[in-house]
This record gives structure tokens, sequence and C-alpha cells, in this order.
């Protein structure tokens, strides 16, 4: 496998891919049991993956009707070989039963949060620890004043802003540096491409989630594809829809082309042209399958040149794509 890479000025490095864990309880059908979801885990990291990502907000029902939170399922997985691992979380969201977000990033919210994520994952500190969602309510002054002291306090090691823009950015990490943000990127997904410099400048890196577009880029599913009822978030999403799917088949195309000419998958390709891209971009897939987890972890195999990666951008830039027109739902 590749080389790993670093999560800006915190200097914690990670595998090149970390694991998305949101799926195993979390929008993607009902919720797994807890140990389950740990074995998916632990199978993770013995593939090679250090890098694992969770929320408080990643909640969901088990097919028997029982509440399972994501971060139990990570912190009875990896508690044993805790120092193997680096686990990231986020305060700051509540999903709503129609798929909307409450936010709230008060001060007092941060400070229990942290404590109930740090029970949960039976860890006595968090690596990265991110604001799930900017709250306009709270000037980005204060939230990095609270992670400051949080990591003073040895609960976090660094800290990050999900969905982060520009000015935000640049305000929070002028208070307490910023080692990372993770924000919504994949091929149909590209609207952060402007924050890149920005990026590079502050030495921040990018962690991205849903690289895959939500599945769409491996080519395993279109709008037949039976999603499982109101826990699944996908069935409302646009690429799934017929219109939007036909609007977006030219990127399947593309990304068949391109893996037969490597000799990969489709789903290896769409992570490599990102990771090619940038060496300070971590994408974070996940799947409940240890075959896909693997496939997913081969992408840090696939060479894209400079100028395959230029031709990439310059085809997607052709296309007539249906896109989320704004901050998703999930993350």
């Amino acid at each position: 496998m590749a080389e790993g890479r670093v999560l800006g000025k915190s200097g914690i490095e990670v595998s090149a891919l970390g694991l998305g864990c949101m799926g195993l309880t979390h929008a993607s059908g009902d919720a797994m049991d807890t140990a389950d979801a740990a074995r998916v885990i632990r199978a993770a990291l013995e593939m090679g993956y250090t890098f694992f990502d969770t929320a408080e907000c990643y909640v969901g029902k088990s097919a028997a009707g029982q509440t399972l939170h994501n971060e139990d399922a990570v912190g009875e997985a990896l508690r044993p070989v805790r120092d193997q691992a680096v686990i990231a979380t986020k305060f700051g969201v509540r999903h709503n039963a129609d798929k909307t977000l409450t936010v709230d990033s008060s001060p007092e919210t941060i400070r229990a949060s942290v404590d109930g994520s740090l029970r949960r994952l039976r860890t006595d500190h968090i690596d990265p620890y991110y604001q799930h969602r900017i709250d306009s309510k709270v000037a980005p002054e204060e939230v990095a004043g609270v992670m400051a002291e949080l990591i003073k306090a040895g609960k976090v090691r660094a800290w990050g802003i999900s969905e982060a823009t520009e000015g935000y950015l640049r305000r929070a990490d002028a208070v307490r540096p910023v080692a990372a943000v993770q924000n919504r990127y994949s091929m149909l997904a590209r609207w952060h491409e402007p924050l890149f410099p920005v990026l590079e400048k502050l030495n921040v890196a990018l962690v991205a989630f849903s690289p895959m577009a939500n599945g769409f880029l491996t080519g395993a599913y279109s709008p037949s594809t039976k999603f499982e009822g109101t826990q699944d978030y996908r069935d409302s999403m646009p690429q799934y829809t017929k219109e939007g799917y036909e609007r977006n088949r030219a990127v399947l195309g593309l990304l068949g082309d391109i893996a037969r000419e490597k000799g990969a998958t489709m789903a290896q390709v769409s992570l490599a042209w990102m990771l090619c891209k940038r060496p300070w971009i971590v994408p974070i897939p996940g799947s409940r399958k240890p075959e896909r987890l693997r496939e997913n972890l081969g992408a840090a195999d696939v060479a894209l040149s400079a100028e395959e990666v230029a031709r990439i951008d310059r085809a997607l830039d052709g296309m007539d794509l249906a896109v989320f027109g704004g901050h998703s739902v999930q993350g």
C-alpha cells in the first residue's frame, strides 16, 4: 500500500485512506449490531486502515428496533489496539426525523459532547475532533477557544471543521490552528476546490467524505436499486433519480474507460483521482463489506499522472452533472 498522509499542522499520521464508519449504524439502512460493526472496523485495521471517522450523531436503529451508537462500535473495536488507530469524531449536529439537521456549537454543548464521545469511544483522547457543521449563532473564534481548552486538557489532540468556508476557516485557524477540514468531495461534488489554495497555504488537510458520491461512482447502484426505507438516505439523492442518473451516466463511462486502462475498478479510480490530485487529501469511504474495504484500500496503489488527473478534470468540467446543490444532510 502507498505511504500514509499527515493531517496538516497536527503532524498526526494516517493511512492514505481512512474508514468512514457512519454507514455501519446511520443513513445506510438498519444499523448493524455493535459487535458486528466492531468486527468490520477491526478487519479494516488489520487490512491497513489506521484512520477511523465517526460522530456522536451517527445513531440508528437495528432491525429489532434497538438504538445503536456508531461511537460505541468504534470504541469496542479499537480500545484493545488504541495505540494503532487515529480516531476522529464530531460534535454539534443532531439529525432530525425529516433528515434535516439541528446545529449547536455552544461552548457548553461542546464540553458535554466531548465527554460523551470519550465515554462511548472508551478512550481518554480524541485525535482530530471536528465541528460537524458551522453554527451561525457561535463565532468561529469562540469555537476555536473551546478547542484550545480541550487540547490543553489532553482530551483532544487536534481539531477540524466539517463543511468549512474560507472565511470561517481563517478566523478559526488564527485562534487555534486547524488540522483538517472535512468536506464533501468527489467527482460529483467539486465545489470546494476553490478552497484548495487556502488549505495549502494554511497547511490544513482535506478529509473527503462521500468520496464516491454515496456509492454512485462504484457503478453498483442505479435508480432501480432498492434502498432500506427511512433509515437509508440514498433514495432521495439526486444521482439516484432517473433524471440524475442519466445526466451522470457520462461520469460512469469515463471511470469505466480509465478503470480498464489501469486494471483497476471504478471505485479505485474515483479515489485515486483525488489521492493523486493533492498529497494532503485523505478520502474516507465506508462500507460494511470487507471485500469492498480491501478494494477501496487498493486505490492508493493506482497511479495517475498530473496530466491524467487534469484530463479527468477537463472531462468533468464539460459534463452537465446532477449534483448536490449545497450542504448535505449527512457527513
